[in-house]
């Protein structure tokens, strides 16, 4: 089942809320974050895929000739804002393995909490492609927004974000800057704590993701 609310689209399978639940437990180790957060982004994928186009072509079964639905031949572009969202980029990988792949580095400067990009490279062929971008948290928007702005030059036909968890204060500051892109989230929590770490959240996704702390 998917709950929408105008732009924001809340994800609420249970398979999703089951492992996202172990993916917020302390005791859960670098090894089993790894693996939920790629499961689960191959959940996710399936929700954010949903209105990928068709055509009918003629195919030959073992027993019969009919007319069957295939996708659109039409590579879409996954970008993921470092370094968590490759955690995210890996799953759906698997499920779109056409897909073409770009990367943002950004990180959030602990004093003001304002994005700075340290990196930036998309396939040279970019223009007028469908782009999902990618991150698990999604807390005071601030990386997302910069994100955005910067994809938004290179014309493409449209954009989705995709996170596991997003802060109201986040969604709200992300939709003021881009109301035209669609939030795909397993999870609204309920504010930023003065840090702005989501609460309850589950603690930094990189850290946890590559076991960095």
């Amino acid at each position: 089942m998917v709950a929408e609310h105008a732009e924001l689209i809340v994800i609420d399978h249970p398979l999703v809320q089951h492992k996202l639940t172990l993916m917020r437990q302390i005791e859960t180790d670098t090894q089993d974050f790894r693996r939920l957060l790629k499961e689960i982004s191959l959940l996710l994928a399936y929700e954010v895929t949903r209105d990928l186009p068709l055509k009918y072509e003629v195919i030959q079964t073992p027993v019969a000739e009919t007319k069957a639905p295939m996708l659109v031949d039409k590579n879409m572009v996954i970008v993921s804002i470092m370094r968590a969202g490759q955690g995210l980029l890996d799953g759906m990988m698997e499920l779109l393995p056409t897909a073409k792949v770009g990367h943002i580095g950004l990180y959030r400067e602990p004093k003001t909490l304002m994005t700075v990009e340290y990196y930036f490279k998309l396939p040279v062929d970019i223009e007028q492609r469908d782009m999902i971008v990618v991150d698990p948290m999604l807390a005071t928007g601030n990386s997302a927004v910069a994100a955005v702005d910067r994809l938004k030059e290179t014309n493409p036909a449209s954009i989705k974000f995709v996170c596991l968890l997003a802060a109201p204060e986040g969604i709200q500051h992300f939709h003021e800057q881009h109301p035209d892109v669609p939030i795909y989230t397993a999870s609204v929590d309920d504010r930023l704590d003065e840090h702005g770490y989501i609460i309850p959240g589950l603690g930094d996704a990189g850290d946890r993701l590559f076991g960095t702390k």
